[in-house]
């Protein structure tokens, strides 16, 4: 999910609502919370290095750091028997900065070895969309994209301006050092722990409501809830606080727009016979979303015309047992690291099928998410767990991709064989105002130019658009 900029370095795949943001307490670096139960966040800055020896033993002319000045100087950090921590991450103050440069990591297992160096990919395409207050607000900042490196007791990681990092494949260090790009201010390392989830809900709160399999926003009636009535604007369950969502919300037409009854009752019927049944879905309490930590309220689109297909990047060295301390990981990183008002995909799913409600609002509704930076309003983010550059995914993360489109967008009546226009909120790829044609079902590389979803999982789209409108009964 790699996107190519001004830079050389790749910029990674990442999602948007349009609330206000609140301040966010304290400085911008050296910052620890902790929530006991659910996990927690320390942060450590990235300070400038003398030279790389201080990290890697060598490779690089000692000195040549400390002449180029803070601004473009290479950073790095050390840190050993550190709290555990399971993800990893590097960000900076200003969003809309970049970073021209190579940020990698090692880590140390708990009561194991150390890792090679890896690689944080910038994480700029996924992300509110440019004009959000959710990217414009006092709490938001740049970042890579997460890693997963599972549970660690010590870190080095350090961040090389662009310019240094030719360097390293043998042109001149001088002539390197002479040019070096600035790096972003406020550059900082994040260690996520995810904690243990709270201990397991009560029958009536461990699963969705028992939802129709029929679309919600259907001509001139309002999206049924398990009681009936008016849809409610939380998140899908039960005992959850309602909010009023904003301006954004729009109601579906009123019996007047209708010619006839038998207008109605042949978009009902119309709606229904190209529908597909709900998927098993972990819920947020399923997965331990701490919900203290997001932003209260939800913003919702008029509709869902495009799902957007999208890999986190986080590495595939998780078991399936482990992926729900990955979700959990990267909401913290969402909300805490990078300043967003919650999780930035609408769901996401694991290696071995199963699907998780992500951004919350409800799982039945157009909820606003942040994963497509300038395509986020009318469509929905899907992100499967994993690196698909060059790894295949599994054959049952695809069928449950098919099995969730089908559902969610036949709630919407989208064909997903079909294709449709959104509007461009501004990206490197479409401007600001461009209609733009997508597929109903979208790989992220459609819409932004990125590597994401991986080329081996952008394959399988064709697939997944057929099975998904078989499963609508297409």
């Amino acid at each position: 999910m790699r996107a190519y900029l001004a830079s050389s370095i790749g910029v990674a795949c990442t999602a948007a609502l349009a609330l206000p943001l609140a301040l966010h307490p304290g400085p911008a670096h050296a910052r620890a919370e902790r929530t006991v139960a659910v996990g927690s966040t320390r942060s450590l800055p990235l300070r400038p290095l003398d030279s790389l020896d201080s990290l890697v033993g060598g490779g690089t002319d000692r000195g040549v750091a400390a002449r180029r000045g803070d601004a473009a100087a290479e950073r790095g950090v050390t840190a050993s028997g550190v709290r555990p921590f399971s993800l990893v991450g590097v960000v900076w103050d200003r969003p809309a900065a970049e970073l021209r440069g190579r940020a990698q990591v090692r880590t140390r297992a708990v009561g194991g070895a150390w890792s090679p160096w890896r690689e944080l990919l910038p994480y700029g395409d996924e992300a509110p969309d440019p004009d959000s207050p959710e990217l414009r607000g006092a709490r938001a900042h740049g970042g890579t994209a997460p890693l997963w490196v599972g549970a660690s007791d010590a870190v080095e990681a350090r961040v090389r301006p662009e310019r240094a990092a030719r360097a390293d494949a043998g042109s001149d260090a001088r002539a390197a050092d002479a040019g070096a790009a600035a790096l972003p201010s406020g550059l900082r390392l994040e260690l996520i722990d995810p904690g243990e989830p709270p201990a397991p809900p009560g029958p009536d709160r461990a699963a969705l409501r028992a939802l129709p399999g029929h679309p919600a926003p259907t001509a001139g009636h309002p999206m049924p809830t398990a009681g009936g009535g008016a849809p409610s604007s939380g998140s899908g369950v039960p005992g959850a606080k309602p909010t009023t969502p904003g301006p954004s919300v729009t109601t579906t037409p009123p019996p007047s727009a209708l010619d006839t009854d038998a207008d109605a009752e042949a978009a009902t019927a119309a709606a229904a016979r190209y529908s597909a049944p709900r998927p098993a879905i972990v819920t947020r309490a399923g997965w331990g979303a701490d919900e203290k930590i997001r932003e209260t309220g939800h913003v919702y689109s008029k509709t869902v015309k495009v799902a957007f297909i999208h890999h986190t990047v986080t590495g595939n060295n998780y078991s399936c047992s482990q992926a729900p301390s990955v979700v959990r990981s990267i909401y913290r990183y969402h909300v805490k690291s990078l300043g967003w008002r919650d999780y930035g995909y609408n769901f996401t799913i694991d290696k071995c099928g199963k699907i998780y409600e992500g951004r919350s609002g409800g799982v039945t509704k157009a909820v606003r998410g942040a994963h497509t930076l300038g395509f986020n309003t009318n469509s929905m983010g899907v992100a499967v767990l994993g690196t698909f550059t060059s790894k295949k995914p599994s054959a049952k993360a695809v069928k449950a991709v098919a099995k969730l489109t089908a559902w969610k967008l036949g709630l919407f009546k989208r064909n997903p064989r079909g294709t449709t226009h959104l509007v461009s909120g501004g990206g490197n790829k479409y401007k600001k105002g461009a209609n733009v044609k997508f597929h109903v079902i979208a790989g992220h590389r459609d819409g932004f130019a990125t590597e994401c979803p991986g080329k081996r999982l952008y394959k399988k789209l064709g697939s997944v658009r057929k099975t998904a409108a078989r499963l609508q009964g297409r």
